[in-house]
């Protein structure tokens, strides 16, 4: 099969579409033949990174280790293990694999979900980890509940699309925050007010929120621990590695303050959010947002692009023909 292959460290240049041997599933792996896969920071960011961090990551100092890339993926089922319950070839999934940067990919069964029949294999490739970090953001460690006021910071990206549906879906009254020209599509997706970042400070405007999802962040922390009310919550969910270390530096100290929590949050995959990301997408309620597609072949372009800064919502590689979709 054909895979996207890291094997020496460099610029995003360095990857290389090769053939490689086709994974054979384990007892409890389902074997998909991917159709979409979709890029995360986890895919870009090494590029980023400075070379110790990077060679720390991906477990070698001279060569990468794991030479694999990607994780989201959408696609149907090839072969399962024999103790696999829940599917059987012709399932169309999605969901997370290591690896999903090629033809075909092992998951574990409960990293699965199957693929509402009206969603595109490109659609729900661009869900599952930006999904899980806006969910268990939202849901679980910002405890958002109807009738708050909920801030969201870099609205226009991968996690910050799907925090604005979800902290909607949850009854809030969200503020989000986006370039210029993400502002109508903010609106577009459910956000009450917009606010152009280069225009206007949320930090010094006078509204307080009683939570702020950090899908980015170019605030000191401080800052925004002014403007949560007592009792808000602050939860980092990506970002720069400065906004990452302020927060797991300063946001137990800032804790301590006026009953407000900060600090960062690290998403876990598992069915059961797939799941009810599934029944959303199924019932329109919450919609990816694609910015490019590349295909396989021209992986390293999307990381390049997504380096670069400008992509609006998810890019997707494109692997196998989706014209039946």
């Amino acid at each position: 099969m054909k895979a996207i292959v890291y094997t020496k460290y460099g610029s995003p240049g360095v990857l290389q579409i090769k053939e490689i041997e086709r994974p054979v599933p384990t007892d409890n792996q389902v074997l998909v033949k991917v159709h979409a896969a979709s890029v995360n920071a986890l895919d870009w960011r090494p590029f980023t990174l400075p070379p110790i961090l990077v060679r720390l990551m991906r477990g070698g100092l001279l060569k990468p280790k794991d030479t694999t890339l990607g994780v989201d993926l959408a696609g149907r089922v090839e072969a399962v293990g024999r103790n696999v319950k829940q599917f059987k070839p012709g399932d169309e999934v999605f969901g997370v694999a290591p690896g999903a940067f090629a033809e075909y990919a092992c998951a574990a069964e409960n990293r699965l979900a199957l693929k509402p029949p009206n969603v595109s294999f490109e659609a729900a490739a661009a869900v599952p980890v930006a999904a899980f970090t806006a969910l268990q953001g939202v849901r679980d460690r910002g405890q958002v509940q109807p009738g708050q006021k909920v801030l969201v910071n870099g609205a226009g990206g991968g996690v910050g699309i799907f925090t604005v549906q979800l902290a909607k879906r949850f009854g809030a009254e969200v503020t989000a925050t986006c370039s210029a020209a993400n502002l109508d599509m903010a609106r577009s997706i459910g956000a009450d007010h917009v606010v152009d970042y280069a225009r206007e400070d949320v930090t010094k405007n006078g509204q307080q929120y009683d939570a702020i999802m950090a899908a980015n962040g170019y605030h000191p922390i401080l800052n925004y621990w002014r403007v949560l009310r007592p009792g808000g919550i602050y939860v980092i969910l990506g970002g720069s590695l400065a906004q990452i270390f302020e927060g797991m530096l300063l946001g137990p100290l800032l804790s301590k303050i006026g009953g407000k929590k900060m600090g960062n949050m690290l998403a876990r995959s598992n069915q059961e959010d797939l799941v009810f990301m599934a029944g959303l997408l199924e019932a329109g309620k919450v919609t990816p947002v694609i910015d490019r597609r590349y295909p396989l072949s021209e992986t390293a372009e999307a990381i390049r692009y997504l380096v670069a800064g400008h992509a609006t919502g998810k890019v997707v590689i494109t692997v196998a023909d989706n014209r039946k979709t």
